[in-house]
Formats: C-alpha cells, structure tokens, sequence
C-alpha cells in the first residue's frame, strides 16, 4: 500500500510494505490494508484497525505508521495525536522516513501508548490484561468468542506464560508438541504462536462437533478421540470437571458467541 501525506504538508512519497514475507506480520498488514481501502472486500476501518494492531503485534514495523495515521485522522478510531505521534516516533525508530517526517508535525504533542494495542516484546509484562486484549485482538480471525478462550485459558494455565503441566502441555493454551505441530505452532513457548494454536484448535472442534460446547471443551481437555469412542463427555474426573467449571464461567458472562454455533446444554 502507498503512503499518503497531505500535498499542504509534505510531497507525496510512496513506500512499499513488507507483503509476501511469509510471517504473519505481512499476512496482517496485506489484510489490513485491503479492508481499510476496500480492495476486494467491504471497506472496514475498525477490523483494519486490529489487523494493523496484530501487525505491530507480530514485529511488522510498517504497521507502526499505519496506525499513527489512524490515530491522525481518526480512521477506525477516535482521533488521538498524543497515540499517533507514539506510533509515529515508534516508526521512525524503526527507520520509516515517512513516519519521521509526519511526527515532525507533532514534535510538540506528548507521545503516549496506544490503550487498546499493546506492546509485546523484551521488558513487558505479560499479565492478565495484556493477553485479554491479545485474545479479543485474536479470536476474530477464529470466529471466536474472547470470552469464551479467555476461560479455556484461566483454567488451563491461569494466564501464566511459562505454564507446564505434568503431561508435557506448555503456556498459555498449554498445547502439547503433537497439537501445536498440528495447527503450524513452530514456537510452542511463544505466547502469541501458542495463542494462535489453541485458538486453531478450538476453531477445528467447534466445526467438527457442530458448536456443541461441552464437546468442544471436553475434546480440548481429553482429546476428539476420547469425546468419539466415548460418545460424549468422556467418564474422566478431570474433563467433567473442566467442562463443568469453564461453563459456568462462560455462562456468567453472559456473552453470545460472535458466530452464533456454539450453544450449550445441561451436563
């Protein structure tokens, strides 16, 4: 996607983004821009706004413009040019001479984060709320409700990162080497690679189990197989407790599902 700055500001200069890259960084920023322009696909300004977001997230620093130019002219989000000028100063940083010039503009206007992206990377904390706002970030592109991966992870890993259970499963989603390997995980102990996985996992059970919650969730806890050849919950102690506890949860919030499949019913 070309740059744009205003004619009365600067001269035009085009820059071309990383695209075809192969990471997921470049498969997000070629999304976001085809939904904040409208190429091939209704023109959505808020959903390109979080796949920029996922962008920076997943290290492609021409999402850093992007973003502050959202911010400049309140595309997709409320106009903030203390948000843009800390996106902007984060693109110059990373050597964007657009991104540089635009923040000469707001050289006088404080630079603060972007409250609704956050910040992944060496030095910041990965608590609880940060990776609630990777996983409403996230769970669009699996046709997931947050709310709903947002409990599968309280009860597998109780938002810790470095989790690992006496059976191999590791982080958040606690995935095992079979499952990650399964859903294209190459970095298990990555938390958004893991993230990623656990969310491809849940995605592939509410498909092949008809939305059926319980089913769903057992078949995480003990496997498809076992959900099968038992025909239902399987008789395990721990998955009906899973399944029971995690219900509930989801239940209280009281939150549809953003695809309208999943359902649940009485254990």
């Amino acid at each position: 996607m070309q740059k744009f700055l205003p004619i009365a500001i600067l001269l035009l200069t085009a820059v071309s983004p990383a695209f075809g890259d192969g990471t997921w960084g470049g498969k997000y920023l070629e999304q976001a821009t085809r939904y904040e322009n409208g190429r091939g696909v209704a023109r959505d300004l808020a959903r390109a706004y979080r796949l920029y977001c996922l962008a920076a997230i997943e290290g492609n620093t021409d999402a850093y413009y992007h973003l502050g130019w959202m911010y400049f002219n309140g595309r997709g989000v409320k106009n903030d040019r203390e948000v843009a000028a800390g996106w902007f100063a984060s693109g110059a940083e990373a050597g964007d001479r657009i991104a540089a010039n635009v923040l000469k503009l707001l050289e006088k206007v404080e630079r603060k984060d972007d409250p609704q992206c956050p910040r992944i990377g060496p030095g910041k904390r990965l608590d609880r709320p940060v990776i609630e706002q990777l996983v409403r970030l996230l769970a669009p592109e699996y046709d997931l409700d947050p709310e709903l991966v947002i409990a599968v992870i309280e009860a597998e890993s109780n938002f810790d990162p470095h989790a690992r259970s006496h059976k191999g499963a590791i982080g958040l989603m606690q995935l095992i080497p079979a499952t990650a390997k399964r859903f294209g995980v190459t970095r298990i102990r990555d938390p958004i690679q893991n993230l990623r996985g656990g969310m491809a996992y849940l995605q592939w059970l509410t498909g092949h189990f008809d939305g059926e919650l319980a089913l769903i969730l057992a078949a995480y806890n003990a496997g498809e197989q076992a959900v099968e050849r038992h025909k239902g919950i399987p008789p395990y102690r721990e998955t009906r407790h899973y399944v029971k506890s995690i219900t509930r949860h989801y239940r209280r919030v009281s939150l549809s599902p953003r695809t309208g499949r999943v359902h649940t019913h009485p254990l």
